[in-house]
């Protein structure tokens, strides 16, 4: 969700780690920050709220001398962008950068301060620098200091450390987050992205999750978290800057699809109490005791994110038994809906910055409504009018068709049902526990649905050449099917539209003969018997089934001409793994089309205007 970039060498540091997180931006931040070892031996850090020219002003006004350095980019998850929470942390002699979340957080917190340790942040990423600092001064190498604070840790993190008492290395660990370490002549890196290295070396060794290394100017000393050695060798990249900024994929959008499984990890990260099945937020949804109160809840959005609305509705309704309306945010605003100080309001946006989701979310202020915003931009236009933030915390998206802040705004919705649930005492302890689980399992679930991507290139290929797609899908699938005909018309240009299944007859079967694709959603549901009799509507009217299911019966396969089999999850989960394929199906067709996937005519990222 932000940048890393370190360097030891003999070059003077300072210009590597502002080409490094230059070369890191797309990656999006709020703050950004260096620390160097000065050629006297000073530990420096400098750090600014903002873009890398309000940085690199501190840096004119206060310059950094020093042949070994870390720099950051964050994107706020534990408190407020802000200078005091912007990377490097320091802990005396020591500075660390972090990427991550550190899930027992409030545990540490509370064992430093009866310990006497002054934190001056509100985030978790200082903890670390701290942990370190108690190894460094007891008296431990830095590379076994870190060794002792990471073991301590529980979540996903990638952190390096930089300490004055060993001003000739850079250690670093990795859980669960990315990290890149670069081997030059005489020098070595470490980012969490290719891009930032590809100026100066292409041999990388990709670090594994549970590994530690620490990095001279002669190379690299690999070890595991219970501080076994280990032998790692470098690979080449062969990739050009362009490529390396979309991890090797050719386009944006299939890059940001791979993402959905660590976008998942974040998301979810710290939000599960260890041990139950409780979750909680960074701050309360709601004033203490509310919850009752609250009678109804409206939400708007738009475009995908109106989608994603639709699919919260079904979980919230059914998990907490509150009646849930979600409208386009575009017309809600002129219609006097009935609110009240009993409704709950959120407004979901990805950018947090869509004109007709803020409009919306105004009108609900001046009715007296509480508001959440529900996004995946820290300080954001929507975060800032709201009472309470929901964040996502998928990163940034590039490719103007949403993907990874999808999924994420399914899994928000899901976290913020059981939230709500439990506070309405709606939910056991054992029925949460049993809620949270499936919820573990979807990235490798959803790696799992990628791992299909052959499969699917060829029914890409197969039909890609149609005038019309029709996409079917019952209950929670319905909203799937509305998200994967978005998805096709937006990248490929082929008319596609969404409907219910149920609904096929009363219109759509007009359309259906031997030229239209019908996509259809059919999860192993109640309604999935439902589903196959409309199938049969359409295979007697010669429409060419593909079907996207976990449950492919034989008579499922007698009526579709293609299956694509996703792994099974609970019910309310199925959407985000029957999405994956339609991502893919949509993303290979416009490939063979040869459209403009990153930037389809017509279309902007994030709608300011009405």
């Amino acid at each position: 969700m932000c940048g890393i970039i370190g360097y030891v060498g003999p070059r003077e540091a300072l210009p590597i780690l502002l080409e490094g997180l230059g070369r890191l931006e797309y990656r999006g931040y709020d703050s950004a920050g260096v620390a160097t070892v000065t050629p006297q031996g000073h530990l420096e850090v400098r750090r600014a709220v903002g873009k890398l020219s309000a940085l690199a002003r501190a840096l004119e006004a206060a310059p950094l001398a020093g042949r070994i350095g870390i720099g950051h980019t964050r994107w706020a998850t534990h408190g407020r962008p802000s200078e005091e929470n912007a990377h490097p942390h320091r802990a005396g002699p020591v500075a660390v950068i972090h990427n991550g979340i550190i899930e027992n957080y409030v545990e540490l917190r509370d064992q430093l301060r009866a310990r006497r340790h002054r934190l001056r942040s509100e985030t978790d990423s200082e903890l670390i620098s701290h942990l370190v600092e108690e190894g460094v001064k007891s008296g431990l190498g830095l590379a076994e200091a870190v060794r002792r604070a990471v073991a301590e840790l529980r979540g996903s993190f990638s952190v390096v450390v930089l300490s004055q008492s060993e001003p000739d290395r850079l250690v670093a660990a990795k859980s669960a987050t990315p990290l890149i370490v670069g081997l030059g002549e005489g020098e070595s890196f470490v980012a969490s992205d290719i891009p930032a290295l590809l100026g100066h070396t292409r041999r990388v060794v990709v670090l594994e999750d549970g590994e530690i290394v620490e990095l001279t100017s002669q190379g690299a000393r690999f070890m595991s978290f219970d501080g076994r050695p280990l032998e790692r060798a470098a690979r080449v990249v062969e990739w050009d800057p362009v490529s390396a900024s979309k991890g090797g994929f050719k386009h944006y959008l299939r890059k940001e699809i791979a993402e959905q499984p660590q976008a998942w990890i974040d998301t979810l990260g710290g939000r599960i109490a260890p041990g139950s099945g409780a979750v909680r937020f960074e701050t309360e949804l709601w004033p203490q005791a509310a919850a009752a109160a609250l009678e109804r809840i409206v939400i708007v959005g738009a475009g995908a994110s109106w989608i994603a609305s639709l699919i919260g509705k079904f979980i919230i309704e059914e998990l907490c038994q509150v009646p849930v309306e979600v409208d386009y945010a575009a017309e809600f605003r002129y219609r006097r809906a009935p609110l009240n100080g009993r409704t709950l309001m959120v407004g979901v946006s990805q950018s947090g910055e869509t004109a007709d989701t803020l409009a919306a979310m105004e009108e609900g202020r001046a009715r007296g409504c509480h508001l959440i915003a529900l996004t995946n931009t820290v300080d954001s236009s929507l975060a800032r009018r709201a009472d309470a933030q929901l964040y996502t915390r998928c990163g940034p998206e590039i490719s103007v068709t949403t993907t990874k802040c999808f999924l994420t705004q399914i899994e928000a919705f899901y976290l913020f049902a059981l939230h709500f649930a439990a506070a309405l005492g709606r939910l056991s302890e054992s029925e949460a526990a049993a809620l949270v689980e499936p919820l573990r399992a979807i990235p490798q679930q959803i790696e799992a649905v990628i791992g299909r991507e052959r499969e699917i290139v060829k029914i890409a290929r197969k039909y890609g050449k149609a005038r019309d797609f029709l996409y079917l899908g019952r209950g929670i699938s319905y909203p799937v099917a509305l998200e994967g005909a978005l998805k096709l018309k937006e990248i490929s240009y082929i008319h596609a539209e969404g409907y219910s299944a149920g609904e096929m007859k009363h219109g759509p079967i007009a359309l259906i003969d031997q030229e239209m694709p019908v996509v259809v959603i059919i999860p192993n549901d109640h309604l999935f018997d439902k589903t196959v009799s409309n199938l049969k509507e359409v295979e007697s009217r010669e429409g060419r089934v593909i079907a996207v299911t976990d449950h492919p019966t034989e008579e499922l396969r007698q009526v579709a001409y293609e299956v694509i089999e996703v792994p099974s999850t609970h019910r309310l989960l199925s959407p985000v793994l029957t999405t994956v394929p339609l991502q893919l199906l949509a993303y290979h067709i416009a490939v063979y089309r040869g459209t403009d996937v990153d930037q389809p005519r017509n279309l902007a990222k994030s709608v300011t205007v009405e």
